[in-house]
């Protein structure tokens, strides 16, 4: 299915804009996706996309790391950033080969500052809590975010792989624009409270890995990623018969006249309002397949069939192993009976 025009849709209850599909850019500087790729082709991809309309962008500190924050600069500069929301990360500080999940306000603010520099900016649009820091209270952390956007150093505030009671804190903190969760036909265990607490609060959700991986374009072949070589779901003995949800995917797709990656989007597009899916890519040809999912319709009908292939009992296998952390371990101590140390 060719793409068609894209859209704009309010992301969130704050006053956030973004067009209804985004773009991750890990891949695009991230050796654990492959050799990375040529800085000339990332900046022609990013530029493609907006001309596309397809504007808000997603990056973190921890994709290169730094490097993707640097290319992005590169990319918004000549009049682009204009037309761009641009969304970065804190929360995964790497020192001496180790990775740690901070979220002190010392460490928040240098973080903010840090990406500026890189992103060669006075203001980041979207500014997202990475992972938890579950050693001190989630008010802690959010009040010094909470302070940067009075400063004006960023616009909107959201958090990525939080629990609902950890939203709700941080919320009544600062109003959290959007929450960033991983969200496909394959990973549905947030729609049971996440997702609707953040739409009892005006909160945004955006939809990360919602091509599975790229497990949704192309079924046994994304093995072959170096990123889904440990994870549960890619394992052989659960691989094997995840691949049946691939071919019943592929087999309504070309019912439909549309590509299994397109089917996919396209669902998460049928969320409801307020949901941004941000696949990635690193080809414009993959992109373009992309964003030819916002011509994708679906009749409730289809949406039932679709998410019969990827119920509960048919997955097999956790989207992340134990040592990872996710929105089930975002739990942080209550202020009231937490002392700085």
């Amino acid at each position: 299915m060719e793409a068609g025009r894209v859209g704009r849709i309010k992301l969130g209850s704050q006053g956030l804009e973004v067009s209804a599909q985004g773009l991750g850019c890990l891949g695009m500087s991230v050796a654990f996706c492959g050799l990375p790729k040529p800085e000339e082709d990332m900046v022609a991809l990013i530029h493609h996309a907006v001309h596309s309309g397809v504007t808000f962008l997603d990056t973190s500190d921890i994709y290169g790391p730094f490097t993707n924050e640097i290319l992005l600069g590169k990319a918004l500069k000549g009049g682009v950033r204009e037309r761009v929301q641009l969304a970065t990360k804190f929360g995964f500080s790497e020192e001496d080969g180790k990775t740690e999940i901070r979220g002190d306000p010392a460490y928040v603010r240098a973080a903010c500052e840090a990406s500026l520099r890189r992103l060669d900016l006075d203001c980041i649009d979207l500014y997202y809590q990475h992972r938890v820091d579950t050693r001190l209270p989630i008010e802690v952390t959010i009040g010094e975010v909470k302070k940067l956007v009075e400063e004006g150093k960023i616009k909107y505030i959201g958090l990525s792989e939080a629990s609902a009671s950890t939203i709700r804190r941080a919320h009544s903190v600062h109003p959290i624009t959007a929450v960033q969760l991983e969200w496909s036909l394959w990973s549905r265990d947030v729609e049971e409270e996440i997702i609707p607490t953040c739409r009892e609060l005006g909160i945004g959700i955006v939809a990360y890995s919602p091509l599975a991986r790229g497990f949704f374009s192309s079924g046994f072949k994304a093995v072959e990623n170096r990123s889904n070589e440990s994870l549960p779901r890619f394992q052989p003995e659960n691989l094997e018969h995840n691949k049946i949800i691939f071919e019943r995917l592929n087999e309504m797709a070309t019912r439909k006249g549309c590509t299994p990656s397109q089917l996919a989007l396209a669902w998460v597009h049928h969320q409801g309002d307020g949901v941004c899916p941000i696949p990635g890519t690193t080809k414009i040809e993959n992109f373009n397949q992309n964003i030819g999912a916002l011509s994708v319709k679906l009749t409730s009908k289809e949406m039932v069939e679709l998410e019969s292939f990827a119920s509960e009992d048919i997955v097999k296998g956790d989207r992340y192993s134990n040592d990872i952390a996710t929105w089930k371990t975002s739990e942080t101590p209550q202020l009231s009976s937490w002392k700085a140390i």
